[in-house]
């Protein structure tokens, strides 16, 4: 089995949102959620840390989540910075206790990722899962002065984004240039030697952002948008000089990202037809941009607010990931470019940009 490295899974608010314990088999956190509606996905999660270890999904990028855009905003959250800094470390306490108990390993420099790596170098393992942890949006950073602190933590990417106004930089939805705050920000993420996340930017701060930035860049969790047509994806310009940054960029299987014509809460994955295979569209496309398959990786995102009924009509587990390897052979990709796609464009991104 291959091993895979999913560059976005939103770990913590399954857990703490959701209510799921993740060493338990799906069945059963379904079960559980039998009759639920206050969130996405209810009752249909994929994601359970026995199905990543089927899977092979053996190191992933894991989240830290707490928007506090005004309420009434897509994805609104909490009403100030320090509610939502309370809120992320109460997610990184889980991530602790996750360590504590042998299920989790974080890494943070290139010794914890060989490490881990050695543990998974064939997709399988009884051991910890390795995860680098990520903040989907910035707004719970009190101050450009607290991003500091947040490294010191394990932080090593940081996406400034989400959805909305945020605090240091417009979301996708949005439009409008990086605010001086937002420059400060970025400069001090910079000096500390993070990962940028593009993934959420608006097109003017996405631009703003890479001219301003000199350290590493990735996009997590992004699809093409000349395949479907929405600002929550990259135009081909946006792909290009991402490739010219030595950025690798995730494919995310949440339907609406795969296939044009999805409308949210009323198309279902059967009747839309998406399959596991619409997503290597995407990953098709970037490749054809490159020249090479040296900037696609797998950002899932699944279960990020979403779950079975979201996204594509033959995944019923993380672990049917695996079944991507096929599929690409199919198109004609080589196995050293399999290995890629599936993990070797993101451990050689970190093994080049990890502290020592």
């Amino acid at each position: 089995m291959k091993l895979i490295f999913d560059a976005h899974l939103d770990l913590s608010l399954n857990a703490l949102d959701y209510n799921r314990d993740l060493r338990q088999e799906l069945d059963t956190i379904r079960a559980e959620e039998v009759g639920k509606s206050d969130l996405g996905g209810r009752g249909n999660g994929v994601v359970c840390f026995p199905e990543m270890r089927r899977g092979g999904i053996g190191l992933c990028v894991a989240t830290l989540l707490a928007g506090c855009m005004k309420p009434g905003a897509v994805a609104s959250g909490w009403n100030a910075p320090e509610i939502a800094w309370a809120q992320t470390q109460g997610q990184l306490s889980w991530y602790r206790a996750m360590e504590e108990l042998g299920e989790l390993e974080q890494i943070t420099d290139r010794k914890s990722l060989e490490r881990v790596l050695a543990r998974w170098k064939d997709g399988e393992s009884e051991g910890a899962l390795g995860y680098l942890l990520s903040l989907e949006g910035a707004d719970s950073i009190r101050t450009v002065g607290h991003l500091e602190a947040a490294y010191a933590q394990g932080l090593r990417a940081l996406g400034p984004s989400h959805f909305g106004v945020g605090r240091y930089a417009l979301g996708h939805d949005r439009d409008g240039p990086l605010s001086e705050v937002g420059r400060e920000f970025v400069r001090e993420m910079d000096r500390l030697g993070m990962i940028l996340d593009v993934t959420h930017l608006c097109d003017w701060t996405f631009h703003d952002a890479l001219e301003l930035y000199q350290g590493p860049v990735w996009a997590s969790h992004s699809n093409c948008r000349v395949l479907v047509d929405d600002p929550r994806q990259f135009t081909d310009e946006q792909i290009k000089r991402l490739i010219e940054r030595g950025s690798v960029i995730g494919a995310a299987l949440d339907a609406w990202m795969l296939v044009p014509g999805w409308h949210r809460g009323l198309s279902t994955p059967e009747g839309s037809g998406v399959i596991l295979d619409h997503m290597l569209d995407h990953t098709d496309r970037i490749c054809q941009l490159a020249g090479n398959a040296d900037h696609v990786g797998i950002g899932s995102d699944l279960d990020g607010g979403f779950g079975t009924e979201q996204t594509a009509q033959d995944l019923n587990s993380i672990a049917d990931l695996a079944r991507l390897e096929g599929l690409l052979e199919n198109r004609g990709y080589s196995e050293a470019d399999i290995n890629k796609i599936f993990h070797g464009n993101f451990i050689r991104f970190l093994r080049t940009h990890l502290p020592e």
